[in-house]
Order: C-alpha cells, then sequence, then structure tokens
C-alpha cells in the first residue's frame, strides 16, 4: 500500500472518518510490520502528544486489521528497540535433571536385580550412593518412585532393558495324555478323523474310525462335517454298536474330539 500523500495528521483523521473498510488484505507479517514502522516512524509517534498518538493507533489498527492490544505490543517494541518486528516463537524448555547415562544405569541395575518394584529400586539406588559411594549414582540416588516408572516406559530404557515372557500354555482339564492300558480287557478304543479330500472344489467327507485296542474290532462312519451338530450323534451311535462296555476313549490333539461336548457325552456313559 503507499500512503506517502498521508503525511499529516489532518488527512490521517480525514481519512477514518471517510474510509471504514479500507486496510491490508492477504499480507504477509512482514509486510505489514514493516508499514507499521514506516508509519510510526513519519508522523515521529513518540514526540505526540496523548490525543494524536490515539490517531495514529487507531490509523494502525483500521489499517492493519489488529487489534488495540496487538498495536499497543507493536508499538512499545519500536519505542524499544525501534523497530517492529515480530517475536520468535520459543519452546518452554525445562532443565535437564537426568541424563541418558541415568537411563542406561537404571536400566542395568533393573536387570541386574530382575526388575523390582519401584519402591525397591529407589533403595537400591540409594544405598548404591550412600551406603557404598558410588559417585556415578549421586543424581538417582534423589530419583523418585514416579520418575523411575517414566524412565522405564521410556525408549531409550526399553532398548537397554527389555524382558520377554514367553507365552504359558493354557491347561485344559478335559483328558489325560497317556495311552491306553486295557491289562488285556476289551472296551478301550482309539478313535480318529481322515478327511476323504476334496475334488473340483467340493469339500470331501471326514471318516471317524474307532479301534478297540484288544480285540481290534473296528467301527467306522462317515459325517460331511466334524462339527458338534453332526458329530455327537455320530458318536453316540458308534458307542452303542460295540458288543462290550466301553470303558476308554482315545484320540489324538484334535479339536472334534477334545472340548467339552464330547466330554460330556463320555461322561455321561462312564467312559474315561
Amino acid at each position: 500500500m503507499d500512503d506517502t500523500e498521508a503525511v499529516s495528521l489532518e488527512q490521517v483523521r480525514a481519512f477514518l472518518a471517510g474510509s471504514g473498510e479500507v486496510r491490508f488484505v492477504g499480507q504477509r507479517r512482514a509486510e505489514v510490520y514493516a508499514w507499521v514502522e514506516r508509519t510510526l516512524v513519519r508522523h515521529q509517534y513518540g514526540s505526540l502528544g496523548r490525543a494524536n498518538k490515539g490517531v495514529v493507533r487507531q490509523y494502525i489498527a483500521r489499517m492493519t486489521g489488529r487489534s488495540r492490544a496487538q498495536v499497543t505490543r507493536l508499538i512499545a517494541g519500536h519505542r524499544k528497540t525501534g523497530q517492529v518486528k515480530g517475536t520468535a516463537y520459543q519452546r518452554t524448555k525445562f532443565a535437564t535433571r537426568y541424563t541418558a547415562t541415568d537411563v542406561g544405569l537404571l536400566a542395568y541395575v533393573d536387570k541386574a536385580h530382575g526388575n523390582l518394584s519401584g519402591p525397591a529400586t529407589k533403595r537400591i539406588l540409594e544405598r548404591e550412593y550412600f551406603d557404598y559411594g558410588q559417585a556415578v549414582y549421586s543424581r538417582l540416588a534423589a530419583i523418585s518412585v514416579a520418575q523411575i516408572y517414566r524412565f522405564r516406559n521410556s525408549a531409550a530404557y526399553r532398548q537397554r532393558n527389555t524382558t520377554y515372557q514367553p507365552t504359558r500354555p493354557t491347561v485344559i482339564p478335559i483328558g489325560e495324555r497317556r495311552k491306553p492300558q486295557p491289562h488285556g480287557l476289551p472296551g478301550y478304543l482309539r478313535i480318529d478323523t481322515v478327511h476323504q479330500g476334496d475334488r473340483d472344489g467340493v469339500k470331501g467327507i471326514y471318516h471317524i474310525n474307532a479301534v478297540d485296542e484288544v480285540t481290534q474290532w473296528e467301527v467306522v462312519a462317515a459325517t460331511p462335517q466334524i462339527s458338534d451338530l453332526w458329530l455327537i450323534p455320530l458318536l453316540e451311535t458308534m458307542l452303542q454298536q460295540f458288543p462290550f462296555v466301553i470303558r476308554g476313549f482315545h484320540s489324538d490333539n484334535g479339536s472334534e474330539f477334545i472340548n467339552y461336548t464330547v466330554a460330556r457325552l463320555l461322561g455321561k456313559l462312564l467312559i474315561e
């Protein structure tokens, strides 16, 4: 914007009275600040009276679209430094009390003592410094329990001390893992499932084969699926076809037989 013709305060007052919507549009902040600085210098703002200063303030606010408080801050900065410029943003920084070495030392202590609780670890750090005179623990001796847990959650700590716990197997109290022990008596069955296979995208049937351990009496059946809806009635029919009392039921690790539904069926028939 070129306002070099408005050199007097009377012209500024006339401009304010007759133009209510004229202002900078789409200008960068540096350009606006440069214009404000030229305006203050042209009108010798520091030597003006209170009333005339108010006119200049209103003129700057009207042209730049800044609020009264913003214009006041710009003028205060000009009086202090002789320039109108933006304040560089400075992120608030807190004093660093603990170093990366302290984090590594904490990880070393935790690894050596089996990752104890926060209060127990704090006591160890205190004893290392106060009782044994280890100067390297001077900062960690005053650490809080909360800060210990914060360090344990940091990436720098986990790079030095990471503990992996293997998956614990789930115990299924359905059956006992051992081979049949018939002692020469019939009624101990071995049962297995064999899938016939697929053909031309059509799912094949499942063959259920049950053989007595002693007499080798065999009963074979087939089912299109091995879900409970199909398998349970089939097992009941197969067990009824053996000419002796069924005492034991042995299968592989297939889930079609090792489940609570089959266990209830066998338990009802008093089959081990």
